[in-house]
């Protein structure tokens, strides 16, 4: 857990939160307000392309956060959001990047393999070369 202090370190590189619409953008209420609708909108569009994507083949999350980016230029809720998600990730890069955590992952894996490789063992041992679709009874 960060101190005080190193939160305010943190912030202090960061940042400030709040809209990034150009200024002539932010002169007038009523284009400020359009201008943050079409940031919202796009947006969504794009968060919602990543959720389509999520199940099939390709970026899903990286265009849903490509879209929280988007919505990140007007919203200080999604620029929140950001943050965490930067220092959550960040945690985790140095967290596996532990010995301990990559031996444990080796360990882990190998097991696995050793696992697999013995069930491809008594399978072949089994039914041969045959792929299971073309197994008869």
């Amino acid at each position: 857990m960060g101190t005080q202090s190193d939160r305010r370190d943190e912030s202090a590189s960061e940042p400030a939160l709040g809209s990034r619409a150009p200024a002539f953008v932010k002169a007038s209420r009523a284009l400020h307000l359009s201008w943050q609708v079409g940031v919202f909108l796009l947006g969504l569009a794009v968060v919602a392309g990543g959720v389509v994507l999520l199940p099939l083949p390709g970026p899903g999350w990286v265009v849903i956060f490509g879209g929280m980016a988007i919505w990140a230029t007007e919203f200080v809720w999604a620029q929140l959001v950001l943050r965490w998600t930067k220092r959550k990730v960040t945690e985790a890069a140095q967290k596996a990047l532990d010995p301990k955590v990559r031996r444990r992952n080796l360990v882990l894996t190998s097991i696995g393999l050793v696992i697999v490789a013995v069930l491809v063992a008594v399978y072949v041992r089994q039914f041969g070369f045959v792929m299971p679709w073309k197994i008869n009874h």
